[in-house]
């Protein structure tokens, strides 16, 4: 990533401005420690950065408690500014090249359900590209809201579509939901999968709910009629626990066709089909460069061909 090396004060005075890069990593990882492992800095460079940032704020920027601090007023704004001039660089850098196809830096990020099989997707559109530089985060959707709202991506990838001032929301793909059981697994009823219990992960109620609510509308109630199995916070793990017979999970398509333990489990047949709905979100105004609806548009093709034969018109991203 490109940072602005250098800003100019009301007097003249020229300011490094890899100090307030500095002090955001202080801030995020909160520990000197850390921030100096992080930028490959000494901790004694990482306070000087502080202290300069200070002395050219004339403001404390940080209450010192020994090894710990609590942020000052001055120091929750300067923060937020230095998060709003990076942010504003990156984008003027990116909009510099907007309109090529096969170039340029591409900042995803989207759950794992998802980045199991889109990431891989780009990095082969990327060999085929060599202009292409790829950074694509694995996270939550929470993470990623605040991660395009602060400009560390362009685009983010969510299972909920997201109503935020900032931000631009459409809906982008629709992935079929899966009823996975173990492999020796014989029953199909409600009560046969109540014999064997729930798997459960991030999103996974919620899923579970809507697909057993669909094709069980009689017996099913809600998901607190099934016996709780574990958790796990990794989606692409959670078929593990039913590969090895401890209970049923519902997953994307996605998941399922990429997880290790897919000759361990199987997917129950059912006569209603439900999805999981992927909404693409960007900062509101901003110019999303065409790249993006190329792979966007291009990996929704792929999968429309896999399950269906034949791909479909998608809307470009707007910008």
């Amino acid at each position: 990533m490109g940072y602005p090396l250098l800003l100019m004060a009301d007097d003249g005075t020229m300011f490094n401005a890899l100090y307030f890069r500095t002090f955001i990593t202080l801030v995020e990882t909160g520990s000197f420690t850390r921030t100096a492992e992080h930028l490959e800095m000494t901790q004694p460079g990482v306070s000087q950065h502080v202290r300069k940032l200070e002395e050219y704020l004339d403001r404390s920027l940080l209450h010192r408690q020994g090894r710990r601090f609590t942020l000052t007023e001055a120091g929750k704004r300067a923060y937020d500014y230095a998060l709003r001039l990076f942010s504003e660089h990156e984008q003027f850098r990116h909009s510099l090249d907007d309109a090529a196809l096969d170039a340029g830096e591409c900042r995803i990020a989207s759950p794992g359900s998802v980045g199991l099989m889109f990431y891989p997707y780009i990095l082969g559109q990327q060999q085929m590209s060599p202009g292409l530089t790829v950074s694509y985060s694995f996270a939550f959707s929470h993470e990623i809201v605040s991660d395009v709202l602060a400009g560390r991506h362009d685009l983010g990838i969510v299972t909920e579509p997201i109503r935020h001032p900032e931000l631009d929301c459409r809906l982008w793909h629709q992935e079929p939901l899966c009823l996975v059981v173990p492999a020796d697994f014989a029953g199909t009823s409600l009560s046969d999968l109540t014999g064997i219990g729930f798997i459960n992960y991030t999103d996974g109620v919620n899923l579970a709910g809507a697909l057993l609510r669909s094709n069980f509308p009689e017996e099913f109630r809600s998901m607190t009629q099934f016996r709780r199995q574990g958790f796990t916070n990794e989606v692409a793990m959670v078929l593990d626990a039913v590969a090895r017979g401890l209970g049923f999970t519902v997953v994307s398509r996605l998941v399922l066709e990429t997880s290790p333990w897919q000759r361990q489990v199987k997917e129950l047949d059912l006569p209603v089909a439900e999805y999981e709905a992927l909404h693409v979100i960007s900062r509101s105004g901003a110019t999303v460069p065409r790249r993006y609806a190329r792979l966007l548009e291009g990996f929704r093709e792929q999968r429309l061909r896999e399950r269906f034969g034949h791909g479909e018109v998608v809307s470009p991203l707007p910008g």
